[in-house]
This record gives structure tokens, C-alpha cells and sequence, in this order.
């Protein structure tokens, strides 16, 4: 319930307007990442600053973390001076993507220490965080959930997927590979339209009318894309992450991934050229520069 303490590790573009949500929904807060600055906010607004993610878990009842890659997931709650050191917390909420694998170890360590993971990878980006307006997929023990479940509300429409560790992982990657791929064939079939004549823009309303419509053609295209900005709020690096995370998964569960592979590969290109910290929809600027055209409108 709102008044409890929380802890929130991880406060950078997604985890800081998350833990906004709670400070504004009446809980308090704990708050720790490796970045001061990425703190300061929510510490200037009344949130206790954490000194570690130990420190953080024995001064909080439930500990969320929003974190960018399996690795730092996995160092974060297991490792030294990590979540499972801490006295206090009995529930770690896990809202970064870091796939079905990584959650299945993380809880299995968790496990070990007296605590409980709940598996909660959310998606709708920056402006979904900020609004509230995300989707949470959730995947824990039924009776853990209806204790998260306020809390959870807060960043948006939850969705439980089951009572297994990953689940919730797998839902989210099979989203964000959509998403990507959404992003790359539009990318390819509004370059061409411009090639052979078609204004972007004009083409993009076309798209958006008719049964080619998807969440590059609604959003990413006249957000960041037709401007020129490409500033979706995405990085390559992270998208790049998803996929090859979503391929990698279903190729050990034998499922076949033709198109999830191409994706990858223009994601990787992408991440060539453009580096790791660029926006994902730079996706359109490699397709800009193969057809020698300008997507603008």
C-alpha cells in the first residue's frame, strides 16, 4: 500500500520517471544508481539516496530495478554488495529486459537468500513511463502479485503471464522484436515510395489508412523519422540487445526466426554505423543512405 518504503535501483530514462509514479502515488523511496546525476530528482523531491543495492534492500519492504542488460541485472541482485545482500527486502521486481534465461537464474539465486522475484519487463518507452501508460508484463507466484499489483499500476496495464520466472521476459521480447521489425520495413518500403516519387509524408498517411499501418507507420515515422530528428527515445544498442536476445531464446526453444534474424542483421549494421547510443530509428538512416534518398515530410 502507498506509504510503504520502496527501493528503486536503476533511475536513468525509464527508472526515474518510474519512481516519480510511486513518489507521486504516496510511497517512499530509496533510490540508487551508478549515475549521481540520475538521482538527484527524485532526492531533491524527498527520496532517500541508497548507498549500494545491499543498502538499498535492507532499508526498503520491496526493491524494483529498471537496468540495461542480463549482465547488470545479474550483478545487481546477485553479486557483491547486490540485492540478495540486503536484510529487509522479500521481493525484487525486476522491470528491465533482460530475457527468459537471466530471469530463470536470477530467481534461482534470489531464491537461495529467503526472496522472491517478480519478472515485470515493461514497454510504451519514455513517454509510456512518464504518462503511466506502459504495458507491465508480470510473471510470479499468484499471491506475490496480488502484493505488487498496486504498485505495478502505477506505470500503467499489467498483464500476468503465469507463475514462472521468464515468462513475462519471453512476452517482452516477442514485442520488442515486432517493434523493430515494424521499424525496418517501413524504413525499406518508405524509401522506396520516395525513390520512385512518393512523398514520405503523403506515403506515411497512405500506410497509416490502410492495411500496411503499424507502430513505425503511426509513431516512430512522423515522431522522429519524417522530421529528421531521430530522437524516438530507443537506442540502437538496447534494440539491437532485445532482438539478439529474441532470437537467440527462440532458436534454443526451435523455433525458426528467418525474419528475426534479418532484423538483427539490420540492427547490427545499425549499431556499426551509428553506435550503440544512437536511436534505433537510425534504422531509416541506413535505408536513407543505401537508396540515396531523404524520408522527410
Amino acid at each position: 500500500m502507498a506509504g510503504e518504503t520502496l527501493g528503486v535501483i536503476g533511475t536513468g530514462r525509464m527508472g526515474g520517471p518510474m519512481a516519480g509514479r510511486l513518489m507521486d502515488a504516496g510511497y517512499s523511496l530509496v533510490v540508487y544508481d551508478t549515475q549521481s546525476d540520475a538521482t538527484q530528482p527524485l532526492v531533491k523531491r524527498g527520496a532517500l539516496l541508497g548507498q549500494s543495492p545491499a543498502d538499498v534492500a535492507s532499508r526498503a519492504d520491496i526493491v524494483l530495478a529498471s537496468l540495461p542488460t542480463p549482465d547488470i541485472v545479474k550483478a545487481v541482485t546477485l553479486g557483491q554488495d547486490g540485492i540478495s545482500s540486503g536484510n529487509r527486502a522479500k521481493i525484487v521486481v525486476d522491470l528491465s529486459t533482460s530475457g527468459p534465461g537471466a530471469a530463470k537464474f536470477v530467481a534461482e539465486g534470489l531464491k537461495a537468500k529467503g526472496m522472491t522475484l517478480v519478472d515485470a519487463p515493461v514497454s510504451g518507452g519514455i513517454k509510456g513511463a512518464v504518462n503511466g501508460t506502459l504495458a507491465v508484463m508480470v510473471s510470479c507466484p499468484q499471491p506475490t502479485y496480488e502484493t505488487v499489483q498496486p504498485i505495478l499500476k502505477n506505470f500503467g496495464k499489467l498483464f500476468y503471464t503465469g507463475d514462472k520466472p521468464g515468462v513475462a521476459q519471453t512476452a517482452k521480447l516477442a514485442n520488442n522484436l515486432m517493434a523493430a521489425a515494424a521499424l525496418v520495413i517501413t524504413s525499406e518500403a518508405v524509401a522506396m515510395g520516395v525513390k520512385g516519387g512518393v512523398n514520405a509524408k503523403v506515403l506515411i498517411d497512405i500506410i497509416n489508412s490502410s492495411s500496411g499501418r503499424n507502430s513505425a507507420s503511426e509513431d516512430k515515422f512522423p515522431r522522429s523519422v519524417l522530421p529528421g530528428t531521430f530522437d524516438f527515445g530507443f537506442t540502437t544498442g538496447l534494440s539491437y540487445k532485445d532482438v539478439r536476445l529474441c532470437v537467440d531464446e527462440a532458436e534454443a526453444m526451435g523455433v525458426p526466426m528467418v525474419c528475426g534474424a534479418v532484423v538483427r542483421q539490420m540492427l547490427a549494421i545499425t549499431n556499426a554505423k551509428y553506435g550503440a547510443s544512437s536511436d534505433f530509428t537510425s534504422i531509416a538512416k541506413v535505408l536513407e543512405e543505401w537508396a540515396g534518398v531523404e524520408m522527410r515530410g
